[in-house]
């Protein structure tokens, strides 16, 4: 790939901070964050990472090489966050190989909160600045006014194209979130665990990508978004309940510890709400709800469970 399209304080930056230039392009990604595959001069293979700087990428960047020092699955930091404008921005090992695990079966779910297990038990040895604000799709807890986080570029879209449905079950999930969060710690977690980040050798995990999505929430609320986006390639989607439900049993038997009631609840609820953002934003885009009809169905129940039996 050529070098052309590469960001112009890239080539300075490389040598600066990893004393080497680009040589190649080895992929380029672009969503909220750009990511760059690069190979230097000097023949190594390194991933740069740079986002808007919202204050969180150096406790995530932290907790991603602690994380990397303990052995567990994702790839070591080269360099800290270093400020480009209004970019953070850092290197990190190339990680290449592994396939996808695809499906949204139970036994699919079942692997998945395995290896989420093991992650937030990485997570619980590390004391850091909490990463705030949450990742807006888990940013349930916001204290804007008005039921979703501040998001200028989806604000000031025609909120009309936002079926009532979604709506309600945003609201519904987030008055229970809040009510039942209250009192309970606020831990390190990965919020973005869904499929296309994670890399697979058949049955061990190869490594999870992502790093930059950590969130500071109660651990139930964490592991029920989890628990609803790990079968998740593209559009919005949400497992069937069984999957749900398998996923948050495995979990609390890896991690060698049960819910309470509250916990419990609050799973099922925080199991709604990326599923509604998601929504949210392919109905403000003009996407189509591909996924409606498997969340209409089950939103119901999903809240059922989220309140005392």
């Amino acid at each position: 790939m050529s070098l052309a399209g590469l960001p112009y304080w890239l080539p300075a930056w490389c040598l600066d901070h990893l004393g080497s230039r680009p040589s190649a392009v080895l992929f380029h990604h672009k969503s909220m964050s750009t990511v760059l595959g690069i190979r230097l001069t000097d023949a190594r293979d390194v991933v740069v990472k740079a986002r808007p700087d919202e204050n969180r990428a150096v406790s995530c960047v932290l907790a991603q090489a602690r994380l990397a020092d303990q052995g567990l699955p994702c790839a070591q930091p080269l360099t800290p966050v270093h400020g480009v404008g209004p970019l953070a921005v850092h290197a990190e090992e190339y990680r290449a190989g592994g396939t996808l695990l695809r499906g949204d079966s139970p036994a699919v779910a079942a692997r998945y909160a395995a290896v989420f297990a093991q992650l937030m038990a990485g997570l619980a040895k590390l004391t850091l600045a909490p990463p705030l604000p949450n990742p807006r799709w888990v940013r349930w807890d916001h204290t804007e006014p008005g039921l979703w986080p501040a998001i200028e570029s989806l604000d000031k879209k025609d909120q009309k194209r936002v079926p009532s449905y979604v709506t309600s079950a945003a609201h519904g999930s987030r008055e229970r979130m809040l009510a039942l969060a209250a009192n309970l710690p606020r831990v390190l977690g990965h919020a973005d665990f869904e499929a296309h980040n994670l890399r697979w050798d058949q049955d061990r995990v190869r490594v999870v990508h992502d790093w930059d999505s950590l969130a500071w929430q109660p651990e139930a609320a964490l592991v029920g978004a989890a628990s609803a986006v790990f079968p998740k390639m593209g559009p919005a989607t949400l497992p069937p309940i069984e999957s749900t439900e398998a996923f948050l049993a495995t979990y609390q038997e890896a991690r060698g510890r049960w819910f309470t009631a509250d916990e419990w609840q609050l799973a099922w609820a925080a199991s709604v709400w990326p599923a509604a953002h998601d929504l949210r934003w392919e109905a403000l885009h003009g996407y189509p709800a591909t996924t409606a009809k498997d969340f209409r169905a089950q939103v119901a129940e999903r809240l059922r469970r989220a309140e005392p039996a």
